[in-house]
């Protein structure tokens, strides 16, 4: 089932996000069993040639594959739809305007102003892709600014969006705290229910940048599309838990000694 109908039914989607250039990362990840794979080309270490490669394997797994450009710019952004992301998620919208630009670079004429030259994605989905695209691909603007917060309520109306994702530690540097989730700060919690408010007003999904402790509460605030894993931080994390263990039974054994 696409992933903009299980937003439409209600349902909460889970994912996980690669910073780490690696098909492999990719594919040992995507078989998890997520909903989704996020291939982070604005702050991942990736380059273009990379990204398709994550793209493909992800493929592998039936996960939806997902790009966050970095930047809102239309060849960019045209590029990674080619290479098969179903979603593109823009950091930085500040304006109305900006959405609508960002729209208008996902989707095919006379929706939109996407040059036609599906050559990787094509290859995955036929010669049908042209025609379902406009309806698959899912336009994600991001809200972590002051800016974009003002104007959040106009930028869901824009037609062509299919989601508004919270960058939870710009936003909170927008808001004057310190860059993480500030739960429980009031600036904080009203910014979160904003969002939401001003998505479920027209009738499009939220998302947001996570992690498995907080998911549950995001959940519960609206979200539909949850990242609970980052590769890196997953990877950092096990690593010095299996140092730790590892470490303490060895001490323990040469105390007993």
């Amino acid at each position: 089932m696409q992933i903009k109908e299980r937003w439409r039914r209600g349902e909460v989607t889970l994912g996980a996000w690669l910073m780490v250039p690696s098909p492999l990362t990719a594919e040992i990840l995507s078989k998890g069993g997520f909903d989704w794979v996020l291939v982070d080309m604005q702050h991942g270490c990736m380059d273009y040639e990379t990204a398709v490669d994550m793209i493909r394997a992800i493929d592998l797994s039936g996960a939806t594959p997902i790009v966050r450009v970095p930047w809102n710019e239309p060849g960019i952004i045209g590029r990674m739809l080619d290479a098969g992301a179903m979603a593109i998620v823009a950091p930085m919208i500040d304006s109305v305007e900006d959405a609508r630009k960002l729209v208008r670079a996902c989707r095919y004429p006379p929706a939109g102003g996407r040059s036609l030259g599906p050559i990787r994605v094509g290859a995955r989905d036929g010669a049908g892709y042209v025609g379902t695209a406009n309806e698959r691909v899912c336009v994600i603007p991001m809200i972590e600014t002051a800016a974009a917060l003002e104007s959040v309520e106009e930028i869901a109306a824009v037609e062509g969006v299919d989601a508004l994702f919270v960058g939870p530690f710009d936003l909170s540097l927008a808001l004057g705290l310190p860059p993480g989730d500030n739960d429980g700060k009031p600036a904080f919690d009203a910014a979160i229910a904003r969002v939401n408010a001003a998505a479920r007003a027209h009738g499009i999904a939220t998302s947001v940048l996570s992690n498995q402790t907080l998911a549950p509460l995001r959940a519960s605030q609206g979200f539909q599309m949850i990242s609970v894993i980052t590769d890196s931080q997953a990877l950092a994390i096990a690593g010095a838990q299996s140092l730790a263990a590892a470490r303490a039974e060895i001490e323990r054994n040469t105390s007993d000694a």
